[in-house]
């Protein structure tokens, strides 16, 4: 390759950095599989995610990790060695499920937990990993291997005004590491090389917030290009999203990181649970975006709830929409889907009645499979939020949609709205529980008989669900009832029902 070419290419790909997702075309969207097998995340790469257009997959962490009494989800998060060994699977499995995902066109991010390593209970001396390694309360962890120079003093974070305790202190009385040191750098960065020889498109960085960004940058500018035999751009580097969790009330901001890479927007979560939970008129959303105090576009990671949130912790309270907050949730999850801000992630989460509860398991705690049903929903205690019919569908809306703006925003009643993605897509909302939707709107699209994607799937030119009648100059009567058991009318252009079927085929 002619060094021109390649020195192009390098400052290319050096200018989005950490920034680009690297979908492949006509993807979009990440789906956070909470706590899934790497065999079961391969097969649904394979069966599910790349056939309905889904972007990438984030995995729980996937190196060794305490092994606690309860078996909590949480342990997940309380390093012990950097090993691929979890109770997801082996590093053969890993390596597999990253070759069968990216070869469905569905690229990988895992979540790496490199602010601290596990910690001791009162009077524990020795704790195991789930690959059997040890680690022992005089903050030896062997596995990697770190001691106790390798980390910052004991001290607990009090005071969340204080930046110095958020980043040199323990969070929940985790061991922290000193990311200023050189030799602790190099371990992490070994281990996150590791994983993107193995094909890897990025990471989720947990706990940022409680390290210093300088650490951070050195650490980002040591990691490796993509593999280009995994289908990557040459000289591109590793998609990065970064938990900071900043609601505008502490001294730690999240603007201090965004510029080493998207940051989770904790911010949207909160303030679209306001909203489908009635706390805030829908009509309110008009000027969603950074008008809300979110970061800049192309700088945020948005959701409706994570596997903290939903649970009660990290941020947001009672205002979180989870799973169990059925039709407000799918609401807000279109709306998230339907709106050009942000990079999405949709969340997949497992039921619980308590907020320690780990994943499915059977009596040996061997996570079960998350097997489909005829209808396509998960069974065994997965929720799978994203194989819901209108959710799954949206990220087709948002794949078709592309970079059309937002306009023609339709203010119906205080709880109704309605817009358009340029000319190519149009989403109608109805969140009054009282009142029906009934308006006669301008949906942008050329006349004819569109499917309800809120409703059916549109394949072989046949719809499932509703039709939607498009007349002159775009405008349709919509109709969603009070109880309609979505609350949405979702329509794109290549959802177009044709007049004779037969002969479209």
């Amino acid at each position: 390759m002619p060094k021109l070419i390649v020195a192009v290419l390098s400052v290319l790909a050096t200018a989005s950095a950490q920034f680009n997702t690297h979908y492949l075309p006509l993807r979009t969207g990440i789906v956070h599989l909470f706590e899934w097998k790497f065999t079961d995340i391969a097969a649904e790469c394979e069966n599910f995610l790349g056939p309905r257009g889904f972007g990438g997959v984030q995995t729980s962490p996937v190196n060794e990790y305490l092994v606690s009494p309860s078996r909590a989800w949480w342990e997940r998060y309380q390093p012990v060695s950097y090993k691929i060994m979890s109770r997801s699977g082996t590093e053969d499995e890993f390596q597999d499920m990253v070759r069968r995902c990216n070869a469905a066109g569905v690229r990988i991010y895992v979540d790496v937990v490199i602010n601290h390593m596990a910690a001791f209970a009162t009077g524990q001396d020795e704790i195991l990993g789930t690959d059997g390694t040890p680690a022992f309360s005089n903050l030896s962890y062997p596995g990697v291997p770190y001691t106790a120079e390798n980390f910052h003093p004991g001290c607990g974070i009090s005071d969340y005004q204080d930046p110095n305790q958020v980043r040199n202190c323990r969070l929940a009385n985790l061991p922290d590491l000193n990311q200023t040191q050189d030799y602790v750098r190099t371990e992490i960065v070994n281990f996150m090389n590791k994983l993107l020889g193995y094909g890897v498109a990025g990471f989720r960085v947990d706990a940022c917030k409680h390290m210093l960004p300088s650490d951070l940058n050195v650490i980002y500018n040591k990691l490796n290009y993509l593999e280009q035999s995994h289908g990557f751009w040459p000289f591109s580097k590793p998609f990065i999203y970064q938990e900071v969790i900043d609601l505008g009330n502490e001294k730690v901001s999240k603007n201090e990181y965004t510029s080493l890479g998207v940051v989770t927007e904790f911010l949207y979560s909160t303030q679209i649970g306001e909203v489908f939970r009635g706390q805030k008129p829908l009509t309110a959303l008009e000027n969603w975006g950074t008008a809300w105090g979110f970061v800049e576009q192309g700088k945020g990671l948005v959701f409706v709830d994570n596997h903290d949130n939903q649970r009660g912790h990290g941020a947001g309270g009672t205002t979180i929409l989870t799973y169990k907050d059925r039709k407000a949730y799918t609401l807000a999850s279109i709306f998230m889907l339907a709106h050009p801000y942000g990079v999405p992630r949709v969340m997949s989460s497992y039921a619980f009645s308590n907020s320690d509860q780990g994943p499915p398991a059977d009596d040996k705690q061997a996570i079960i499979s998350p097997l489909a049903t005829a209808d396509g929903q998960c069974q065994n205690g997965w929720v799978c939020e994203h194989r819901w019919l209108p959710i799954a569908n949206m990220i087709d809306f948002r794949n078709t949609v592309g970079f059309a703006p937002l306009m023609q925003f339709q203010k119906i009643a205080t709880n109704q709205i309605a817009f358009c993605r340029g000319f190519l897509g149009f989403v109608a909302l109805n969140n009054d529980n009282t009142n029906a939707f009934n308006a006669r709107v301008n949906t942008c699209l050329p006349a004819g008989t569109y499917c309800d994607l809120a409703s059916g799937k549109f394949a072989g030119y046949k719809c499932t669900g509703k039709n939607v009648t498009v007349g002159w100059f775009g405008l349709a009567d919509i109709n969603i009832p009070a109880n309609d058991d979505v609350g949405a009318i979702i329509l794109h252009y290549k959802a177009m029902v044709p007049l004779f079927p037969t002969l479209s085929k």
